[in-house]
């Protein structure tokens, strides 16, 4: 149990930028068997932002609580998936062949693509949260509850499916290049998956669905484009996701 909770603490301190118990070892080896807990640590992001939104609520109107709610998400995993997705954006939008891409993703410096790629989607993403907080506060606390890691679910069986395409051993997901087995896939799902029973049928099939379709396009476009994926890419599938599991329940909500 102390080797799971050290996995679960590596994972933690790799996806955001909270303080871990300084008893926590740390070894490549390490990381690369603490993506099973991914979609947790989307528990924790969740629950940060849940937390932030029903107590801004209180004292604040809808749309600048969802703001603040998703600023303090955003500071406590340090921009690191909004990165990967600026990034990407850049290098898929920009790039016409495999090594052109990955250059570009690895470039620091943000492009046209990016920046209108992240201003779209942090847009998208808050105004899909603000017509959620219309059907009362617990609506957008149980969004974020949910899509945090099924979203993360999402970045985690790309690891399980597809290659890892970088050669740069310096690369900061390279640890990670490893695919789960049956148990930590499955444990790995168990976590993404759960929260799904906060929310009545019709909207929790809305939200896999939509997350389904956004992970296996996304899964087939990497492969055709990439031949597998980069980190940047896990970074920009759990973004993806987030806003479908986001724009699901909105539809579910709307229909119903």
């Amino acid at each position: 149990m102390r080797y799971q909770l050290e996995l679960f603490f590596t994972a933690l301190g790799f996806f955001t930028r909270l303080p871990v118990p300084a008893w926590v070892p740390w070894s490549p080896e390490r990381l690369n068997h603490a993506a099973r807990y991914f979609p947790l640590v989307g528990w924790v992001v969740g629950g940060i932002g849940a937390a932030s939104w029903l107590a801004l609520a209180q004292i604040l109107p809808p749309t600048v609580a969802v703001l603040l709610s998703m600023a303090v998400t955003i500071r406590a995993t340090g921009a690191f998936h909004e990165d990967g997705w600026a990034d990407a954006c850049d290098g898929l939008g920009g790039g016409w062949d495999k090594s052109q891409v990955l250059t570009i993703m690895k470039d620091s410096r943000i492009g046209s693509y990016g920046s209108v790629g992240l201003l779209l989607m942090l847009l998208t993403k808050a105004a899909a949260l603000v017509e959620l907080a219309a059907a009362g506060s617990a609506g957008v606390a149980t969004a974020l509850l949910v899509a945090h890691p099924l979203s993360r679910l999402a970045s985690t069986s790309l690891i399980h499916t597809l290659e890892y395409v970088r050669e740069d051993e310096t690369a900061k997901a390279k640890p990670l290049a490893r695919r789960l087995s049956g148990t930590e896939l499955a444990l790995a799902a168990g976590f993404g998956a759960l929260p799904l029973a906060l929310l009545a049928p019709a909207a929790a099939a809305s939200a896999l669905a939509a997350a389904i379709a956004v992970t296996l396009w996304g899964a087939r476009y990497l492969r055709r484009r990439l031949g597998g994926y980069t980190g940047d890419c896990l970074g920009a599938v759990q973004q993806a996701t987030e806003l479908a599991i986001y724009l699901g329940l909105l539809a579910a909500w709307n229909f119903t």
